[in-house]
């Protein structure tokens, strides 16, 4: 499976993801005058791991981090074999039991984070991240998630309505999470091969979503609370298909 490049930017970020040996860091991109003691830990820790580094244009590292207010000088290049786009997984993924996470219009970078840890620690088979109105894989992700998304099964599509057919298309049953739904998670019947839908933080499912989804749960609440933080809310699914999971014969 071809590797796919996430890139960081920040100058602890990439120090970060240099000091990790599981971090395959491929390059690192240095802005002329960027000085410091941060900068030269950087340039050590890749000497170590003989991983070049080049000294750029300030320009230049703005057009590889696309956030000229935050990237400090410094980019890097980590390959990910996990990045892929969804249309060709789910062509190579085996048939039978499957649990996939779709996000549509989830925003916050720390909440695409917390989601994609959970995941992986539930086992679930893979995020799906819309490339529009869901932020690129980039530091605040990757921090939020711990480094997770640096090795995660992450799933590319033009969109989260594009992606929904596409997982429909293979055979999952694509069920939303909202907390007006009848359906109470804790009961609900699932089917084998799943996609767990969860919408933005503001608007939830968007209607070109919703419409397209077999059915929608909601997770129980105590009387006083309408909701929880998508990706609370998400961790609760997760672990939940996890539990049925193992319990099924």
């Amino acid at each position: 499976m071809a590797e796919r490049l996430i890139t960081l930017y920040g100058r602890m970020p990439v120090l970060e993801a240099l000091l990790d040996p599981g971090a395959a860091v491929s390059k690192v991109v240095i802005a002329h005058r960027a000085q410091g003691e941060t900068i030269d830990r950087i340039t050590a820790a890749a000497a170590d791991r003989r991983i070049r580094v080049e000294r750029a244009d300030p320009a230049r590292v703005t057009r590889l981090s696309r956030n000229g207010r935050h990237d400090q000088g410094v980019v890097a290049e980590v390959a990910s074999a996990g990045l892929q786009e969804l249309d060709a997984w789910l062509v190579a993924a085996p048939a039978g039991p499957a649990a996939l996470v779709v996000l549509d219009g989830v925003t916050n970078p720390s909440n695409v984070g917390l989601l994609i840890r959970s995941a992986v620690a539930a086992r679930l088979d893979g995020v799906v991240l819309p490339r529009a109105g869901v932020p690129d894989v980039g530091p605040l992700v990757v921090k939020a998630s711990a480094g997770v998304a640096l090795s995660a099964t992450l799933l590319r599509s033009p969109s989260a309505a594009g992606a929904v057919d596409a997982v429909v298309a293979a055979g999952f049953m694509p069920i939303g999470l909202t907390p007006g739904a009848d359906e109470d998670l804790w009961s609900a019947e699932l089917p084998p091969r799943v996609a767990l839908v969860l919408g933005g933080e503001t608007a939830g499912l968007s209607p070109e979503v919703a419409t397209k989804l077999a059915r929608c749960l909601r997770i129980p609440l105590a009387d006083g609370v309408d909701s929880l933080n998508v990706a609370v809310a998400g961790s609760i699914v997760a672990f939940e298909l996890a539990r049925r999971r193992a319990v099924t014969p």
